[in-house]
């Protein structure tokens, strides 16, 4: 069959880290999304049309293939793959920079996941993993997949270097996620991670990783209630993130199993039990931004939320 000429397709926001799993675990979000409009060009070659959105700072990204995220994860799928022809984006950005959420990830999986579509033979998704790292290394310096596996296979994801591995998760675990009027670039909160930790807390870390993956897999909301605590990040990112402290304290006054930083923040979200005690604490985890001084957004989703994929023409 003849491959289409253009192909759209949508990347959902994500929960990078889920607190415990630093630059390990991720979990794709219903709500904020990125879409990529690719098609296939004769030139050898990557161009980017366009880069839209009424998010800020989307005006700003730069449309150099290899200075862009989407672009770069493109360009590393024609590298890798020797490609006779080339592609050109229009990227809709719909997730906010230095959210938190995911927004540079979504750029690299959306535009793969179009242009994946236009192959002659497309690949299955373990096969775009590694260009969409390679579109994220872009904005973080860093080949972290937190993001990028959950957004290519839907719900909780574990990311290697080298591999995305789907985990089960129980219907019933809901997401807060909520998105103050802030910016934290993923360089600067990585900056504050550079000192070493100490061996205590590396061990404690790992304790609770492995309630939380135990938890997980067996459905034991006991368990990821345990496991859900953040010993080593969220300490030296909080005070980055004015209201923080207020908004982790409404999610758990509201029976939440934990909460915490949402990838490098400043976002945070929070687990619950069932959807209705989300949408109860949602607005409370809101106003702890307000109340800071900062508007915010809160979504609300089921964590096995779905992946990335191609939209109907």
């Amino acid at each position: 069959m003849t491959p289409p000429h253009q192909v759209r397709a949508f990347a959902p926001a994500s929960v990078g880290n889920i607190g415990v799993g630093f630059d390990l675990l991720g979990h794709a979000i219903v709500g904020p999304r990125d879409v990529a409009l690719v098609r296939r060009i004769d030139a050898p070659t990557v161009r980017i049309a366009a880069i839209r959105g009424d998010v800020p700072g989307a005006d700003a990204l730069p449309l150099e293939a290899e200075r862009n995220t989407a672009g770069r994860a493109l360009l590393s799928m024609r590298e890798s793959l020797q490609l006779p022809h080339g592609f050109e984006l229009t990227l809709e950005k719909g997730i906010a920079l230095g959210s938190g959420l995911g927004g540079s990830a979504a750029s690299c999986v959306a535009a793969v996941v179009a242009a994946n579509a236009l192959l002659d033979a497309p690949l299955e998704r373990e096969a775009l993993y590694g260009f969409a790292l390679d579109g994220e290394s872009v904005s973080s310096g860093s080949r972290h997949g937190d993001n990028v596996a959950p957004m290519l296979l839907g719900g909780v994801a574990m990311a290697t270097p080298t591999r995305m591995i789907a985990l089960a998760a129980p219907d019933w675990l809901h997401c807060v996620a909520v998105h103050p009027d802030q910016v934290l670039e993923t360089r600067r909160a990585r900056a504050v991670l550079s000192e070493p930790y100490a061996l205590h807390a590396f061990v404690e870390q790992s304790t609770s990783l492995a309630l939380f993956l135990t938890g997980l897999q067996r459905g034991d909301a006991g368990l990821l209630r345990e496991g859900l605590r953040d010993g080593l990040v969220e300490p030296r990112r909080a005070p980055l993130i004015p209201g923080f402290a207020q908004v982790k304290a409404a999610a758990l006054a509201h029976g939440a199993l934990g909460a915490s930083i949402s990838g490098g923040g400043p976002s945070v979200f929070a687990w619950f039990a069932s959807k209705a005690e989300a949408e109860a604490a949602a607005p409370a985890m809101r106003a702890g931004f307000v109340e800071s001084g900062f508007d915010a957004r809160a979504y609300v989703s089921p964590v096995n939320a779905p992946r990335a994929e191609v939209m109907p023409a």
